[in-house]
Parts: structure tokens; C-alpha cells; sequence
């Protein structure tokens, strides 16, 4: 275990760290930010976790749709993100030439998210989902083990793979069944990515894909406010 005493850890950045059971004790914190999978976070004794929840809950109800098990409200909290991404789409059309692939911060740029959301697609839908064993599309931007670093594409190309993909997913929307959702995953036996996704529910991988659509989503509008 690392203990830092007496440190000054101003302006420390921890990314993609694993912080699971560490105490911050007699801490000063002022304009910290924390943006992760965080659960059972203890603050001055108080859970809080409950209180974010509730509060991203209230500023984006398609969160409630993304959780739900039945299938219109999957089918409308499809239809509210792809008009989200839409409307972000016009917006960094409408700003200077190549916003589009700047980043800001360290964090991906928006055809790098969208290239990411196409890496989504594949693994968590068309693999876990629909237990297809197609390669990979080329474009799409995941671990550095699994997909290529160095790709291109302008923002152009990326919504035309992701209308595909888009396309797919609402047709399987329309006519899923809850007991189809209620099914173990048909992950296909072999050692490709996801890692973790045997034994899922079709429910569970599908959520996979809608969290990342709204969590990327966040993370680009934060990042174009900043732009």
C-alpha cells in the first residue's frame, strides 16, 4: 500500500487509477474534481453517492429510460441520445475549422469519442448482443492491445459508420421482447474483447452501450464548452 503523508499533491492528475478502498484523512480539497465509476464514496461520514445519483438522475431523466427494463423506454432513451448527438453534431459544425478533433485537457477530441462509440458498438452489441464475430471496424478506438492507435478519420466518416450501426440497433430495438432481454448474453466463446462479458445479460451488454452513449456524450459537451 502507497501512503502519502504530508504531501502536496496540488494539481495531481490520477487517470485511469484504481482508488478502491483508500482514506483521505485531515485532506484539504478546493476545486477537486472526481469523474468515474465511484460507488460507497464516504465523505466527512456521510455516503454521498446516493445524493450524485439522485441529482444526474434529475438533470438528465434519459438516465432513468437507459435503466429501465422494458423496451419502449430502451427504444425512446435510444432515440433521446441519437438527438443528442445529433444536435452536438451541428454545434461543432458550426464552430471554428477542426474542433471537431481537438482535445482539450488530455481527454479525446469528439471524432475520437465517436471513434470510441463505434469500438462500443462492436464489442458490447454486435458481439455480445447479437454474438456476431465480426473484426472489429477499423476506425473504432479502444484498449491499445485491441484497436489501432494511430487510425484517422475525419468527422464525416465516423457518423456514417455510426448511422449504420445506429440503424442496426434501432431495427433489433423494435422488436425485442423482455424475456429476450432477460437471456444470458450470446458472447461468443473466444478470448476477444470484452474480457468480462460472459455470463451478462443481453439487458446487461445493452446497457453497456447506452451509459457509454451518455457518458461520452457529457464528457464532449463538457469539453467543447471549454473549447
Amino acid at each position: 500500500m502507497r501512503r502519502f503523508h504530508e504531501e502536496d499533491l496540488t494539481g495531481a492528475e490520477f487517470r485511469e487509477s484504481d482508488l478502491s478502498g483508500a482514506r483521505m484523512v485531515g485532506v484539504f480539497m478546493q476545486g477537486a474534481e472526481i469523474d468515474g465509476l465511484v460507488s460507497d464514496l464516504v465523505v466527512n461520514g456521510v455516503e454521498v453517492m446516493p445524493y450524485v445519483e439522485a441529482e444526474l438522475d434529475r438533470r438528465h431523466p434519459v438516465r432513468l429510460l437507459i435503466r429501465s427494463d422494458e423496451p419502449a423506454d430502451l427504444r425512446e432513451a435510444w432515440r433521446q441520445l441519437q438527438d443528442d448527438w445529433a444536435a452536438t453534431t451541428e454545434r461543432v459544425r458550426s464552430m471554428p475549422e477542426n474542433s471537431e478533433h481537438q482535445g482539450v485537457d488530455g481527454e479525446w477530441s469528439m471524432v475520437e469519442t465517436l471513434r470510441h462509440l463505434v469500438f462500443v458498438h462492436d464489442s458490447w452489441f454486435r458481439r455480445c448482443v447479437l454474438g456476431l464475430t465480426e473484426p472489429f471496424t477499423a476506425m473504432g478506438l479502444g484498449p491499445p492491445s485491441v484497436t489501432d492507435q494511430d487510425a484517422r478519420a475525419s468527422l464525416d466518416e465516423v457518423l456514417a459508420v455510426r448511422g449504420r450501426q445506429a440503424s442496426t440497433i434501432e431495427t433489433w430495438l423494435a422488436e425485442v421482447a423482455p424475456d429476450q432481454l432477460a437471456k444470458t448474453a450470446p458472447v461468443p466463446d473466444d478470448d476477444r474483447w470484452p474480457p468480462y462479458a460472459k455470463g451478462r445479460t443481453v439487458r446487461q451488454c445493452l446497457g453497456t452501450v447506452l451509459n457509454e452513449e451518455w457518458a461520452h456524450h457529457r464528457f464532449c459537451e463538457r469539453d467543447l464548452d471549454k473549447l
